[in-house]
């Protein structure tokens, strides 16, 4: 996505490699850009962006509600496997 690839041209001697340089950045950007700006970013998207970046929203989505949910953790002893002689 070419605003994606002039954003990075923009911060790429100001970053560190940490994960929350992205975040920073973005959420910086989405403060500051309008509605009409973000329908304009995703028109400009191919069908396969759009896709993806669909794809990725359902993703982190969902993970999010896995890990809300505590889906995968275990909180019972017996669980934690403690107790057993193998």
């Amino acid at each position: 996505m070419k605003f994606v690839d002039d954003l990075y041209t923009m911060y790429k001697n100001h970053l560190t490699g940490d994960e929350e340089d992205a975040l920073i950045i973005i959420d910086g950007i989405l403060q500051e850009i309008s509605e009409a700006g973000i329908e304009k970013l995703i028109h400009e998207l191919s069908d396969d962006e759009r896709f993806e970046m669909f794809g990725m929203y359902l993703y982190e989505k969902f993970q999010l509600k896995i890990s809300e949910e505590g889906i995968g953790q275990t909180t019972n002893e017996d669980d934690q496997g403690k107790g057993y002689v193998h």
